[in-house]
């Protein structure tokens, strides 16, 4: 019981470092895209870093209202991703 316990633990350990490189790694490309199109995807995928982070917390901490809060941080960066790709493009969000 214990091993298992403290393979789990690890496990999170390792999701959390993986999730924060890709973070700042994203945040990297963020600051020096060469396009917008690089900095959107860029910050879409710092939104699913976050939201898995989130989900890490969740698991971690064992609460289960951080899987609410992270369909609520998945469904405004979908949109806020459509939002600004459709601005880049045709200049206006609402048609």
């Amino acid at each position: 019981m214990t091993a298992a316990s403290s393979l789990f633990d690890i496990a999170l350990i390792i999701a959390f470092v993986t999730l924060a490189l890709g973070q700042i790694l994203s945040m990297v490309r963020l600051i020096i895209g060469p396009s917008i199109g690089d900095r959107i995807l860029a910050l879409d995928t710092m939104v699913i870093n976050a939201l898995g982070l989130v989900v890490l917390l969740g698991i971690h901490q064992g609460v289960q209202i951080y899987f609410e809060v992270s369909l609520l941080i998945a469904m405004l960066g979908f949109v806020s991703t459509v939002a600004l790709a459709r601005f880049v493009l045709r200049g206006d969000i609402i048609e």
